[in-house]
């Protein structure tokens, strides 16, 4: 459905972001991303208290492949 938008102002987009304004079948972003993080790396809330002695990460990866997006392009 046609809709009429006024003045607007995009700050930042980020690498794989994707600004539409009108009408559109399909929109697919791309992107791919290798994370590393140690323990207690993705903790959120109130009043934590994370206690890790020795943390090691480790970050040998020999199969290199991990999860292809070649096709979603």
């Amino acid at each position: 459905m046609p809709a009429i938008v006024g003045a607007f102002k995009v700050n930042a987009v980020g690498t794989s972001g994707v600004v539409h304004v009108g009408d559109c079948i399909t929109i697919s972003p791309y992107a791919e991303v290798k994370t590393f993080a140690g323990a207690g790396s993705f903790n959120t809330g109130d009043g934590l208290r994370v206690y890790n002695q020795n943390s090691i990460t480790n970050t040998y990866d020999n199969d290199v492949i991990d999860q292809p997006v070649a096709g979603n392009l």
